[in-house]
């Protein structure tokens, strides 16, 4: 089972690379802000498998991976957004005196 999981997880690597690579310029805000709206709801999944206590089984595996996907979804909006921003800063006017 682990290499069935492990052969959809590197076709995912594969396809996504692709598919990011054929996006024009113009495109990638707009596709920035929709990762970024993805990431949240990533956020949310995550903080719910974080808050997750088994009854009657002392594992803390469901928590820390859910601590973990917490930690890699923030990095992923906080740098989403940041890219964004600087991407949009781009459009602006320059002002004068600046």
């Amino acid at each position: 089972m682990f290499a069935f999981y492990l052969t959809i997880f590197a076709l995912a690597i594969f396809l996504g690379f692709e598919i990011i690579t054929k996006v024009p310029p113009t495109l990638h805000t707009p596709l920035m802000s929709g990762a970024n709206a993805i990431s949240g709801i990533t956020i949310v999944g995550a903080l719910i498998v974080a808050g997750l206590n088994p009854v009657g089984e002392g594992s803390t595996l469901p928590g820390a991976i859910g601590c973990l996907a917490v930690i890699f979804a923030m990095i992923n909006v906080v740098g989403g957004f940041a890219v964004t921003h600087r991407m949009l800063e781009m459009f602006q006017k320059k002002r004068k005196g600046n």
